[in-house]
C-alpha cells in the first residue's frame, strides 16, 4: 500500500516541476491553466473516488500554494469562473468546422453540477 501511495505522491510532483516549466517558457496563464485548470481538477475527481489520492491532496494544494502566490490563484480562480463557468453560453457554431464548440458537460446537467461544485471545492482548497 505504501509504494502506491508513492506512486501518487510522484504524480503531483512531477506535475508542479512540469507546471514550473511552463511557466518558464509559456508563461503564468499557460502554468496555471496546465496545474490549477487540468492536473488539479483530474486530481480532485480522482480523490472523490479514490482515498489514496484524496490522502495526497493537501500536499498537492501545498506545491500549488508554492508556485503560485495567493494574488495569482485567486485572479486565475476569478476568471475561470467567469469565462467557464458562469459564462453565458451561446451555443454559436464555429463556421470553419460546422460543430458547436463548448465542453462535454454542458450538455449533461448532472456532469455540469458535479463540474461547477468540483470548481466551488477547488476554490476552497486553494483560498484557505
Amino acid at each position: 500500500m505504501a509504494g502506491q501511495s508513492i506512486e501518487f505522491h510522484k504524480i503531483w510532483i512531477e506535475q508542479c516541476e512540469a507546471a514550473e516549466g511552463i511557466r518558464e517558457r509559456f508563461g503564468l496563464q499557460d502554468a496555471l491553466d496546465y496545474l490549477v485548470g487540468e492536473k488539479l481538477f483530474t486530481f480532485v475527481a480522482a480523490a472523490e473516488r479514490d482515498e489514496a489520492f484524496a490522502g495526497e491532496l493537501p500536499a498537492f494544494i501545498a506545491g500549488i500554494r508554492r508556485l503560485f502566490s495567493a494574488g495569482e490563484i485567486r485572479e486565475y480562480l476569478k476568471c475561470l469562473e467567469l469565462t467557464k463557468y458562469l459564462a453565458q453560453q451561446d451555443h454559436e457554431f464555429d463556421e470553419d468546422l460546422d460543430e458547436v464548440d463548448e465542453e462535454p458537460w454542458l450538455e449533461n446537467p448532472v456532469l455540469g453540477a458535479e463540474e461547477l461544485l468540483r470548481f466551488a471545492r477547488v476554490r476552497e482548497l486553494l483560498q484557505q
